[in-house]
Protein backbone atom coordinates (compact mmCIF):
# COMPACT_ATOMS: atom_id res chain seq x y z
CA UNK A 1 0.00 0.00 0.00
CA UNK A 2 1.33 3.44 -0.97
CA UNK A 3 1.27 6.25 1.51
CA UNK A 4 0.58 9.70 0.19
CA UNK A 5 3.41 12.17 0.30
CA UNK A 6 2.64 15.43 1.99
CA UNK A 7 4.13 18.47 0.38
CA UNK A 8 4.54 21.72 2.17
CA UNK A 9 2.49 24.43 0.51
CA UNK A 10 3.89 27.95 0.43
CA UNK A 11 2.24 30.29 2.83
CA UNK A 12 -0.29 32.64 1.12
CA UNK A 13 1.71 35.68 2.27
CA UNK A 14 4.80 34.35 0.49
CA UNK A 15 2.78 33.95 -2.70
CA UNK A 16 1.36 37.46 -2.31
CA UNK A 17 4.78 39.00 -1.75
CA UNK A 18 6.17 37.17 -4.79
CA UNK A 19 3.31 38.45 -6.93
CA UNK A 20 3.81 41.95 -5.56
CA UNK A 21 7.53 41.81 -6.38
CA UNK A 22 6.73 40.70 -9.93
CA UNK A 23 4.23 43.52 -10.42
CA UNK A 24 6.60 46.12 -8.98
CA UNK A 25 9.35 44.90 -11.31
CA UNK A 26 7.04 45.28 -14.31
CA UNK A 27 6.03 48.78 -13.26
CA UNK A 28 9.65 49.83 -12.72
CA UNK A 29 10.66 48.46 -16.14
CA UNK A 30 7.71 50.22 -17.77
CA UNK A 31 8.51 53.50 -16.02
CA UNK A 32 12.15 53.26 -17.00
CA UNK A 33 11.22 52.59 -20.64
CA UNK A 34 8.91 55.62 -20.67
CA UNK A 35 11.55 57.84 -19.05
CA UNK A 36 14.13 56.93 -21.71
CA UNK A 37 12.12 58.45 -24.54
CA UNK A 38 12.88 57.46 -28.11
CA UNK A 39 16.39 56.46 -27.01
CA UNK A 40 14.96 52.97 -26.47
CA UNK A 41 14.87 52.70 -30.29
CA UNK A 42 18.41 54.03 -30.84
CA UNK A 43 20.13 50.72 -31.65
CA UNK A 44 17.06 48.96 -33.06
CA UNK A 45 17.44 46.93 -36.25
CA UNK A 46 14.95 48.67 -38.54
CA UNK A 47 15.36 46.13 -41.35
CA UNK A 48 14.54 43.35 -38.91
CA UNK A 49 11.49 45.29 -37.71
CA UNK A 50 10.25 45.74 -41.28
CA UNK A 51 10.73 42.01 -41.99
CA UNK A 52 8.87 41.02 -38.82
CA UNK A 53 5.97 43.36 -39.60
CA UNK A 54 5.64 41.72 -43.02
CA UNK A 55 6.12 38.17 -41.68
CA UNK A 56 3.46 38.52 -38.98
CA UNK A 57 1.09 40.37 -41.34
CA UNK A 58 0.57 43.25 -38.94
CA UNK A 59 -0.96 45.52 -41.59
CA UNK A 60 -3.54 42.90 -42.56
CA UNK A 61 -4.60 42.48 -38.93
CA UNK A 62 -4.86 46.25 -38.51
CA UNK A 63 -6.99 46.48 -41.67
CA UNK A 64 -9.35 43.84 -40.26
CA UNK A 65 -9.42 45.66 -36.92
CA UNK A 66 -9.93 49.29 -37.97
CA UNK A 67 -10.66 49.13 -41.71
CA UNK A 68 -9.22 51.29 -44.47
CA UNK A 69 -5.50 50.82 -44.92
CA UNK A 70 -5.11 49.94 -41.22
CA UNK A 71 -3.12 53.06 -40.37
CA UNK A 72 -5.99 54.47 -38.26
CA UNK A 73 -4.75 52.16 -35.51
CA UNK A 74 -1.73 54.47 -35.15
CA UNK A 75 -2.93 57.48 -33.24
CA UNK A 76 0.01 59.49 -31.89
CA UNK A 77 -2.29 61.89 -30.02
CA UNK A 78 -4.27 59.04 -28.49
CA UNK A 79 -3.45 56.55 -25.80
CA UNK A 80 0.00 55.73 -27.16
CA UNK A 81 1.84 58.92 -26.29
CA UNK A 82 5.32 57.78 -25.22
CA UNK A 83 7.95 55.49 -26.75
CA UNK A 84 7.58 53.08 -23.82
CA UNK A 85 3.84 52.77 -24.38
CA UNK A 86 4.44 52.18 -28.09
CA UNK A 87 6.85 49.36 -27.30
CA UNK A 88 4.36 48.03 -24.77
CA UNK A 89 1.63 47.97 -27.45
CA UNK A 90 3.87 45.86 -29.69
CA UNK A 91 4.63 43.55 -26.75
CA UNK A 92 0.88 43.26 -26.21
CA UNK A 93 0.42 42.02 -29.79
CA UNK A 94 3.36 39.65 -29.30
CA UNK A 95 1.66 38.18 -26.23
CA UNK A 96 -1.88 38.19 -27.61
CA UNK A 97 -0.94 36.39 -30.81
CA UNK A 98 1.81 34.23 -29.26
CA UNK A 99 4.44 35.32 -31.79
CA UNK A 100 7.31 34.40 -29.47
CA UNK A 101 9.31 37.52 -30.33
CA UNK A 102 12.48 38.30 -28.44
CA UNK A 103 12.71 41.69 -26.68
CA UNK A 104 15.05 43.10 -29.35
CA UNK A 105 12.55 42.04 -32.05
CA UNK A 106 9.70 43.81 -30.24
CA UNK A 107 11.90 46.91 -30.01
CA UNK A 108 12.75 46.66 -33.72
CA UNK A 109 9.06 46.59 -34.67
CA UNK A 110 8.28 49.50 -32.34
CA UNK A 111 11.20 51.47 -33.80
CA UNK A 112 9.79 51.06 -37.33
CA UNK A 113 6.36 52.19 -36.12
CA UNK A 114 7.97 55.16 -34.40
CA UNK A 115 9.88 56.08 -37.57
CA UNK A 116 6.84 55.76 -39.84
CA UNK A 117 3.91 56.90 -37.66
CA UNK A 118 4.65 58.19 -34.16
CA UNK A 119 7.89 60.14 -34.59
CA UNK A 120 8.74 60.35 -30.88
CA UNK A 121 12.03 62.20 -30.24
Amino acid sequence: MLTPTLRAQPHPRILQSGLLALLLGAVCWSSSARAQGAAIFQDADLALGEDLIAEHQCAQCHIRTVGGDGSAIYNPKGRINTPGLLRGMVEGCNTKFNFGLFPEEVTAIAAVLNRDYYKFK
